[in-house]
């Protein structure tokens, strides 16, 4: 497979089985978050994998639309960066989640980007939930969770028909 079939066939997938993702599948899907590029190299992010059911279901809760998928996954990749490490905490565990989700459907895996950053749940600020959750340090920051699982109701691919290319701009 190309990486423009795994771009057209990665979807945000919402369901999953009970199946489990394996330890070697979760491996590769790390390596992934491990190679993504940081501004000047400086990997400020560190990627934490939550297994635990209860605390599946506490982070579902997380803010106020689309997390509850959260609890019915088999595995979530929580992405923490440390902003005394970089400034561009935003930009690398963004890279870091986009490699992770590409990596998952290489793998046939459902995913799907629960983002954290600027959301709120009944007012409260999302980060700050999760931040208590896991017991995260302050200057942590977090964009968001992977969701991951085997699923059988992953939505079709896209296709190179699909791409609007109207938003390509050429300036000559």
């Amino acid at each position: 497979m190309t990486l423009t079939d795994i771009m057209l066939k990665r979807r945000s997938t919402r369901t999953f089985t009970d199946e489990p993702v394996t330890k070697e599948e979760l491996d590769e899907i790390l390596q992934a978050a491990l190679l993504a590029p940081t501004s000047m190299d400086r990997k400020p992010c560190n990627f934490m994998v939550v297994e635990r059911r209860e605390t599946l279901d506490e982070l579902s809760k997380c803010k106020d639309h689309g997390a509850g998928l959260i609890a019915n996954a088999d595995k979530a990749i929580v992405v923490i960066a440390d902003t005394m490490v970089a400034d561009t905490w935003c930009e690398d565990s963004s890279i870091a989640l986009t490699y992770m989700h590409l990596m998952a459907t290489e793998l046939n895996l459902g995913s799907c980007w629960v983002q954290v950053h600027l959301r709120s749940k009944d007012g409260e600020n999302s980060e700050e939930l999760v931040r208590e959750i896991l017991k995260i340090d302050s200057h942590y920051r977090i964009v968001g969770i992977l969701a991951i699982g085997h699923s059988d109701n992953i939505p079709e691919p896209h296709s190179l028909e699909d791409v609007d290319k109207n938003k390509v701009h050429f300036l000559v």
